[in-house]
Formats: C-alpha cells, sequence, structure tokens
C-alpha cells in the first residue's frame, strides 16, 4: 500500500502564525530558506532549485547513473521492482533505498531531509506533488528515448550542466571513434535479447542500449530495426521465435533472478543452439543493469567497452 505524506507540517506551521495558508505553491512555502537558487524548467513546470545542491534523492536507475557521473553521490535512491542498487556504480552502500521507482517510500525521503529530488513524469506523475511538498522537484519527460536530453536536464538541476554537457560529448565522440576504428565490420548486425520474467524481448533503435549502437553507426537486424512500430524500443518475441532473433552478434542479458530462470532455460534449448551466432561464438551475455537499466553516461560507456571488447578481435 503506498505510503503517502501527510501535510500536517505546514497546518501546524500556519496554526503556531495564527496566519491562514493561502499558498500552494511549495516553492513560496520554503521561500528564503534554501538561500540561493536558480530556476530550471522542466516537465512538471519551473522550479527553484539549490544553486549546489547537497541533500540529492534520485528516482530512478538514470538518475544514480547521472549524480554519480557528475560525482554527487545521492543521499536516497528508489531501486527497480526486480533489483538492489546498482552494482557497476560501485559501493552504494551508504545510500538509502527509497521504496522503487514505481512506489516511492515518500516517508523515507522526507525523513532524508533532501534539498532536490529527481524523478521523471513517466514514472512518478502521481507523486508529484507530494515530492515537492517535500524538497525542490525536478522531473524529466520519459525514460529511456531521451535520455541525453534527461541527462542535460538532471546536470543543469544538479549544478553541473557544464560538466554534464563535456560528458556527453565525450561519450558521442568515443562511440563514433570506435565506429570508424570497426571499418568494414561496422556493418556486422547486432543482436539484442532480453528474458524477462514473463516474455522475451528485442530490443529495437530507440531503446537505451539501441540508441547507443547507433551512435556508433553499427548494423541491427531487420526484425529489431521495428519499422512501421508505434513503440520502436522493444517487441515481444514467443518462445518459439527464438531461432528467428538473427544477428551476426548476439548480446543477451536478464531482468531479475525469473528472468534469469527464463535465460538459462531457453539458451539451453535446441532453438536457442540453432542461431548460427550462437554455434559460431558470437553469443555474449551482458550486464542487464549495464545495457537495460543503466540508462546514463556511464553505462553507455561501458556498452562501448563490451562493443569493442567483442567486436574488435
Amino acid at each position: 500500500m503506498r505510503r503517502r505524506l501527510v501535510a500536517s507540517g505546514l497546518a501546524a506551521a500556519c496554526a503556531l502564525a495564527l496566519t491562514a495558508c493561502g499558498t500552494s505553491d511549495p516553492a513560496a512555502d520554503r521561500g528564503g530558506e534554501e538561500g540561493e537558487t536558480r530556476t530550471v524548467e522542466h516537465a512538471m513546470g519551473t522550479t527553484e532549485v539549490p544553486v549546489d545542491p547537497q541533500r540529492v534523492v534520485v528516482l530512478d536507475t538514470d538518475k544514480i547513473d547521472t549524480a554519480l557521473s557528475l560525482g554527487i553521490t545521492p543521499i536516497g535512491a528508489a531501486r527497480t521492482s526486480e533489483a538492489e542498487l546498482p552494482t557497476y556504480l560501485g559501493d552504494l552502500s551508504g545510500v538509502t533505498v527509497v521504496g522503487t521507482s514505481a512506489e516511492p517510500d515518500l516517508e523515507a525521503i522526507e525523513q532524508l531531509k533532501p534539498d532536490l529530488i529527481l524523478g521523471s513524469k513517466f514514472r512518478q506523475e502521481e507523486f508529484y506533488d507530494e515530492l515537492d511538498a517535500i524538497a525542490p522537484t525536478v522531473f524529466t519527460e520519459l525514460v529511456g528515448l531521451t535520455w541525453k536530453e534527461n541527462f542535460l536536464l538532471d546536470g543543469e538541476a544538479l549544478g553541473r550542466g557544464d560538466t554534464a554537457r563535456e560528458l556527453l560529448d565525450g561519450y558521442e565522440a568515443r562511440a563514433a571513434e570506435l565506429g570508424e576504428s570497426l571499418g568494414e565490420a561496422v556493418s556486422t548486425e547486432v543482436s539484442l535479447v532480453r528474458f524477462m520474467p514473463d516474455q522475451i524481448r528485442v530490443y529495437g533503435p530507440d531503446s537505451f542500449s539501441g540508441i547507443v549502437l547507433g551512435d556508433t553507426g553499427l548494423a541491427r537486424p531487420e526484425l529489431q530495426q521495428l519499422n512501421g512500430a508505434e513503440d520502436r524500443r522493444f517487441a515481444e518475441v514467443s518462445a518459439e521465435e527464438v531461432d528467428t532473433l538473427g544477428g551476426d552478434v548476439v548480446f543477451y542479458c536478464a531482468y531479475g533472478d525469473d528472468g534469469d530462470a527464463k535465460l538459462a532455460e531457453y539458451t539451453g534449448g535446441a532453438l536457442w543452439q540453432s542461431i548460427p551466432a550462437v554455434q559460431e561464438g558470437n553469443a555474449h551475455q551482458v550486464d542487464d543493469e549495464v545495457w537495460m537499466t543503466g540508462i546514463g553516461v556511464t553505462a553507455a560507456g561501458m556498452i562501448l567497452d563490451d562493443l569493442e571488447s567483442y567486436l574488435s578481435a
């Protein structure tokens, strides 16, 4: 059951002041308490944020990647429903888990006394007003497809917009250089497969990892270009279609323990073993946290590491 924040603190403050509480704007209520601020435009409007936020709570995996990439360790972070905080970013034992990205724990967030909260309209729109009553809250619109724009916006909110731009430019330059270094091998068709607890997915050009592949210029199997599809992030394939995935090279991963079980089941089967890339030793299991849920510049750089390792040999 979702825990909701009861706005009793504001009412009590009004009673003590013997004045009417005439504003519903949390930023106005916070006026003068936070020192120097900047105005940030985002998916939910405009918000006054601290010039140099020190106590940041992030509500999705891309925000964790962003904060750490910019040298900021959040005090609190939401996890995905099937996993703990990502391990590829190092030791996060000092970061308090504040629920999941789908259901943030508002009470836990309030107790941390953050001075900035980062989330997304796509995931947490229904919680925005309650979150913004706790601390200045900045939301990106979507996840995945707009990961670069999100990175720059979150960087701006964190007071490190210039650094974010430099890191993104550096990533894009490296991706282009990798594609050039592959020469004719850049025409290699790369297949992306993910085993979910209840389905098997192939990932298209609008997914996070698909965008990274696109930045290198690597080719994709026709099935995974998802031409004509309304959603070009991913598509579901049946267990009976596993051998039709295509690709000269297959990168595959699994989401959660149940996904691991599916991966073991299907990759041990005859259909998977009949895939030419598998038979030729060109199927590689990769880290789901990095390729699928990282959705940030550090994760993108690690995907490039994998591509260089497996395709440059």
